[in-house]
């Protein structure tokens, strides 16, 4: 019996210990998997870019202009600036948006062509979930040597703002990284 009461009090130590080290196992592994989710979650903060394609058509003699934006941060923009609530993408979306964004990137977005200022027709926008998309043009370029961008759109409201611009003029592909402290770059082909 002396035996039998040895056999169970060590048979209850070993399965205490095999209980205990199972918990510690799980706790180190929380405290990892805890420790990695906070430093992944501190590192998901919300970026704010945006990117504005160039792309010359030598068959129309035109730029094409692709810029696309946050939709919540254009918005907000917007809104601030002309004292609205455009309310885009939705049934309540004011009838005026495309005035104010024409007007808004007429303010914050600025191009020169061969060191000439040009004017862009504005094509229309797209909204492609929380994306939307501005299609631009100016007509009648019959050759790019330099263009010049001023682009700060954006920036007024997000300090970390940084708008990239990419060109393709005759398959030569160059780019920009602009913000609010460089809010204008030039490039030549």
């Amino acid at each position: 019996m002396r035996g039998y009461l040895v056999f169970l009090i060590i048979k209850s130590r070993i399965t205490y210990c095999i209980d205990y080290k199972y918990i510690l196992r799980v706790k180190k592994l929380t405290i990892i998997l805890l420790s990695f989710f906070c430093m992944s979650y501190s590192s998901l903060h919300k970026y704010y870019i945006a990117l504005t394609e160039i792309e010359y058509s030598s068959k129309s003699k035109s730029i094409q202009i692709i810029m696309n934006v946050f939709m919540d941060d254009i918005e907000l923009a917007i809104n601030k600036e002309y004292n609205t609530k455009l309310n885009l993408d939705t049934k309540t979306e004011i009838k005026n948006t495309d005035a104010l964004f024409i007007d808004y990137l007429n303010k914050h977005f600025k191009i020169e062509i061969n060191n000439e200022s040009k004017r862009y027709n504005f094509i229309g926008k797209e909204y492609d979930g929380d994306i939307l998309y501005f299609y631009l043009e100016i007509e009648n370029i019959f050759a790019v040597n330099s263009i010049q961008i001023k682009n700060n759109v954006l920036v007024k409201h997000f300090s970390n703002q940084q708008n990239l611009v990419k060109a393709t003029i005759n398959k030569n592909r160059k780019s920009l990284f602009l913000n609010k402290e460089s809010d204008k770059g030039l490039l030549k082909f």
